[in-house]
């Protein structure tokens, strides 16, 4: 789809639909639905009060204009109350209603610049990325493909001079948004058997060669030589190669800040011989989520050009059971030479993050660190499968990535790193085990994680819950959602400021 910003008035546009927004508590309608119910000589004003259309954010409505306008229909969209109208609103109001005037048949849509007490700048951003991402969808192994009903244009409508500006670098900014997400589902919907660690590898080296990116991939036998023995022993069980990827933006003149995003990209989780039962299993090709969303970020990165340099890592490789596969009780070594013991084979990501974090100590000494992973079943258990837990070694940095979660419209919230709660992860023969007890599971898996970011500042964002969905979300269909992709484009664009404030 795509979008562009007009300079006429709403009513002024020629579309097959327009989108009006109504505010929870408020008889006048905005000015722009004012306008077009005048030109209806007051149908919609009559249509709003026999539905008892309230407002509610993402409550819907339409009518036919029979002529009357130059758009063909009028589709009205609940905002919620005014002032609680905020980014996120705007989002899933823009995505519900262009999904409405999609499936009405409308090819061209056009829509105000909506959630009026928000800068121009952040309200075109939340629109484009609320209706961009709202259209998403992924059926390209259908042989035969649902009807085909697509919003080819949105024009937003901008007349005030003053906003323009502001609202163009908001769509710029929406669109790259939602094709490192869109990016980052496609590759998370993708079934196992095509998305392997190698075709990771190759997913970034391309990434790499369109953005100007540094992009090294290591071999088994690279990674042996660099002692990644966790990740080496989480692919014993496998017939697909490793890879581990190393992907780097360095922006024009001195960075302020080195950052290193790490994603967990277990391709698949079969659980190795600690074997999941099938429920479980059904959609582990989604455990590689946080590599899509760290990818995603930088496929769109070199277009942003942050004033900060950037490193994205992914251990890839599946989880499986076989003759070779790591036993419980078998002793890996990192490549920072501390050893753990494995008394649970489904416990695999921990393993992977825990290289992934010793090379980027070693080898990049960056100023922080975010990794983003679906790693514990405890995690959704506490937060549910809307809210990805945080857990850090760095107050103030947690504090920058939270706000960019915010930001984003994307829930974080906050777990304690108790430092107690280590106990469960003593071993008897290695210097730690890679599960403790189930209660607190989130927790000692990222005090496990804590031992490997030494201590360079650090965030670990658990998506466990968040990254893919049974139903649809208002902007998101059923599938992989790229969650945590724009909270760490957010994260990425604030580092580089005063203060490290996320730029949204």
């Amino acid at each position: 789809m795509k979008v562009t910003i007009s300079t006429r008035s709403l009513s002024d546009i020629e579309s097959d639909a327009i989108v009006v927004e109504r505010y929870v508590g408020e008889l006048r309608l905005t000015p722009e639905a004012a306008r077009a119910d005048r030109q209806l000589h007051g149908l919609l004003t009559r249509i709003l009060e026999d539905e008892r259309f309230e407002g509610r954010l993402a409550e819907t409505t339409h009518h036919h204009t029979g002529g009357l306008l130059r758009a063909k229909r009028v589709v009205v969209v609940g905002m919620g109350a005014r002032g609680e109208a905020k980014a996120e609103a705007v989002r899933r109001a823009a995505a519900v209603a262009v999904r409405r005037a999609r499936d009405l048949g409308a090819r061209s849509v056009a829509i105000g610049l909506i959630g009026g007490r928000l800068p121009a700048r952040v309200r075109a951003q939340a629109l484009g990325e609320g209706a961009l991402l709202g259209l998403y969808s992924f059926d390209r192994y259908r042989a035969r493909k649902p009807e085909e009903r697509r919003v080819e244009t949105l024009t937003i409508a901008v007349p005030d001079p003053g906003d323009q500006a502001a609202a163009r670098e908001g769509v710029r900014l929406a669109e790259l948004a939602a094709e490192a997400t869109g990016f980052a589902r496609d590759l998370i919907n993708e079934p196992a058997n095509h998305v392997t660690a190698t075709a990771l590898a190759e997913a970034a080296e391309s990434i790499g060669r369109a953005g100007g990116l540094r992009a090294q991939i290591y071999d088994r036998a690279a990674c042996a030589e660099m002692g990644m023995g966790a990740f080496l022993g989480v692919n014993q069980g496998s017939q697909e190669p490793p890879r581990f990827i190393h992907l780097a933006y360095a922006p024009k003149g001195r960075p302020r800040r080195r950052i290193v995003l790490i994603g967990k990209g277990i391709t698949f989780d079969s659980g190795g011989l600690d074997l999941k039962p099938a429920d479980a299993m059904e959609r582990m090709k989604d455990d590689m989520s946080g590599a899509a969303a760290v990818l995603g970020v930088m496929k769109v990165i070199g277009r942003l050009a942050p004033p900060v340099e950037v490193h994205a890592l992914v251990a890839a490789t599946d989880n499986m059971p076989s003759g070779s596969a790591v036993k419980p009780g078998d002793i890996l070594r990192v490549m920072n030479g501390k050893t753990i013991e494995v008394n649970n084979t489904d416990a695999e990501g921990r393993l992977t993050l825990a290289d992934a974090l010793a090379y980027a100590v070693k080898e990049i000494r960056p100023d922080e660190i975010v990794d983003i992973a679906t790693l514990t079943g405890a995690c959704s258990i506490a937060l549910g499968p809307l809210c990805a837990g945080a857990m850090t070694n760095a107050p103030q940095l947690q504090t920058r990535v939270l706000r960019a979660a915010e930001a984003a419209g994307e829930r974080v919230w906050p777990l304690p790193l108790i430092e107690e709660y280590r106990e469960g992860l003593k071993s008897e023969v290695a210097d730690m085990k890679n599960t403790g007890p189930r209660p607190g599971g989130a927790i000692t898996a990222g005090l496990l994680l804590k031992e490997f970011a030494g201590e360079t500042p650090w965030v670990h964002l658990d998506i466990a819950g968040a990254a893919f969905t049974d139903k649809d979300l208002p902007y998101a269909p059923k599938g992989g959602v790229g969650f945590g992709t724009r909270t760490l484009l957010a994260y990425v664009m604030g580092a580089g400021q005063p203060g490290g404030r996320t730029s949204r």
